[in-house]
């Protein structure tokens, strides 16, 4: 199947089918961020020109990136079926072009499994990868269908028997150290190494099947080798279940934290020699994953429109109507580092001034950079930040009456 028919299949997808959906062209030798940009600067133009003005904040998600993103997954780690991890976007287009295109998900909550559900997706195609899951999530889960999550405590276990025991397990062990994360989940959930065998006794007497092992390296590991101790250490949980005389698991769960790009590629050849080494004789063993931002990192830009400015001195500053209580959140809690430019094209030796960009709300800490260099701008002016999809809107509250939920998202392809 081409790359048209591709898009084709995500174009009906529930949660993209019935969207107003924008084609535009990334040209021969245009970058994507170029293309992009002028997108942007064509829904500013026609909100002028042909209704109310677009005055707000909005994103745009590009479905042909989605698809890229996919299919270079798949060539990457063709023996590995991505499971989205829903809570890094939300967003019904993503959600629904990645179902189309064949993704299963990761669900951790009962609102994410039920939106999820609601764009066609088969129960089977959903992990619940939440290893300590609120009672009331569980139990809507085992109405579902939902029959497969992960755990690290023997407290969880007695919860999942008492209210989804036909449920399967995941027994989620820690990464290896040494990864050097940015945000390290092995602080929070996973089972150390003196703690697998109990954990999986503790199964065993409890009824509940263990059909395999997940791990989660963290995000950003920017020492790629630590998944081959992961998949080891995940081998060494298979073989032991075995000794235990339980049934033979059947499920890998590599887990997330992948960004596209060199760092990706680099990931993923490590995890394919450490799968041949410790799991070549095992060729019935599903080997999933988890990305999100890997998927929706880069298929988001926001543009956010000037609202105030001040001038003091040389030095500029302005007020844009998102901020870090908003979709740029994501500069606090999950490291992205904002480098804003302005939709308006720069003109040639245009002079640049040091420049604060302050968010929309009352508290100072709404400050998205400080010390950066921009041109001269004016209220009614954007700015563009790239790389918008991650942690961002899914992060982002109400205060100061400021509401993320309420940001618009135009929804695209590029040919």
């Amino acid at each position: 199947m081409g790359g048209g028919s591709h898009m084709q299949t995500v174009l009906v997808a529930p949660g993209v089918k019935g969207k107003k959906v924008i084609s535009f062209t990334r040209d021969a030798g245009l970058k994507d961020k170029d293309a992009v940009a002028g997108l942007i600067r064509s829904i500013v133009a026609a909100a002028a020109s042909s209704g109310p003005a677009q005055r707000s904040a909005f994103h745009v998600l590009d479905l042909a990136k989605v698809v890229d993103l996919f299919w270079a997954w798949r060539r990457a780690l063709p023996d590995v079926r991505p499971y989205y991890a829903v809570k890094c976007n939300p967003e019904p287009a993503l959600v629904g072009a990645l179902a189309a295109l064949g993704a299963g998900f990761d669900c951790a909550s009962r609102a994410e499994i039920e939106a999820v559900l609601a764009l066609g997706v088969h129960p089977r195609s959903i992990v619940y990868a939440n290893p300590c899951k609120p009672e009331p999530h569980l139990e809507y889960a085992a109405e579902v269908g939902v029959n497969l999550t992960t755990y690290d405590s023997e407290e969880e276990v007695a919860k999942v028997k008492r209210c989804h025991p036909k449920c399967e397990l995941l027994l989620r062990i820690k990464g290896p150290d040494g990864g050097k994360a940015k945000v390290d989940l092995g602080t929070k959930y996973g089972a150390h190494a003196g703690e697998v065998a109990p954990l999986l006794r503790a199964a065993q007497r409890a009824g509940l099947n263990v059909a395999g092992v997940s791990f989660h390296v963290g995000t950003g590991a920017s020492c790629t080798d630590v998944y081959r101790g992961a998949v080891k250490s995940a081998r060494a949980a298979f073989d032991a279940a075995v000794a235990m005389g339980m049934p033979p698991m059947r499920v890998l769960d590599i887990g997330g934290g992948f960004t596209a790009g060199a760092a990706f590629d680099e990931a993923a050849a490590v995890i394919n020699d450490a799968l041949e080494q410790h799991f070549g004789d095992l060729p019935c063993v599903e080997v999933i994953g988890e990305p999100g931002r890997y998927f929706a990192e880069k298929s988001f830009t926001l543009a956010a429109r000037v609202i105030g400015k001040r001038t003091r001195g040389e030095v500029r500053e302005y007020w844009i109507d998102d901020g870090l209580y908003g979709s740029l959140n994501c500069i606090l809690m999950d490291y992205y580092v904002p480098r804003p430019r302005p939709l308006a094209t720069p003109r040639p030796g245009e002079r640049t001034h040091t420049s604060t960009v302050f968010g929309p709300t009352c508290d100072s800490l709404d400050t998205v950079v400080t010390g950066y260099q921009l041109p001269e701008m004016s209220v009614g002016d954007w700015l563009i930040f790239e790389d918008m999809g991650a942690y961002t809107t899914a992060a982002g509250s109400k205060f100061n009456g400021f509401d993320t939920s309420e940001i618009k998202i135009y929804v695209a392809y590029s040919n």
